[in-house]
This record gives structure tokens, sequence and C-alpha cells, in this order.
């Protein structure tokens, strides 16, 4: 259990590493994936607008259950440490 912990440490960390080095690299790249972002941000914005200037309403309304998802989050991350500390002894 200690050896997964530690990996999963080290994987963390190297990822987080990798995310903020690796656009140094490659600015233009950078550069060019902001823009794209941008202009989808901004397109998205003008749809909403026009949308609402219509008067039409979105078709889909988004349901995010965050406090549901966090709550079986805790209970889950609680069930398998008490597991795991059974199944080691």
């Amino acid at each position: 259990m200690q050896d997964f912990l530690i990996q999963s440490l080290i994987a963390s960390l190297v990822l987080t590493v990798l995310i903020n080095v690796l656009p140094r690299f490659f600015p233009k790249q950078t550069r060019k994936v902001e823009k794209k972002l941008h202009d989808k941000i901004e397109e998205a914005f003008k749809e909403d607008d026009m949308r609402r200037e219509s008067g039409n309403k979105p078709r889909i309304k988004v349901f995010f259950p965050w406090k549901a998802m966090l709550v079986i989050s805790i209970v889950l991350t609680v069930l398998l440490n008490v597991i795991g500390m059974l199944v080691v002894r």
C-alpha cells in the first residue's frame, strides 16, 4: 500500500511538471491552441447571445450533481481505506 502511495505521488509530480513545462518548449503551438480555445469560447458566447435575443431557450439543460458526487467520493474513499486496512492485516 505504501509503494502505491509513493508511486502515485511521484506520478502526480511528474505529470504536473510536464503540464507546466511542455508549453515552454513549444510556444508557437501553445499560442495556436490558446487562440483556438478563445475562438471557440467566443463563438459559444455569440451563439448564446443570439439564442437569448431571439427568445429561444437552450434545448438542453445541464444537471451537474456535484454534491452527490462529493458525498459518494468521500464514502467510497472511506470504504476503500477500511477494506485496505482489513486486507493488509
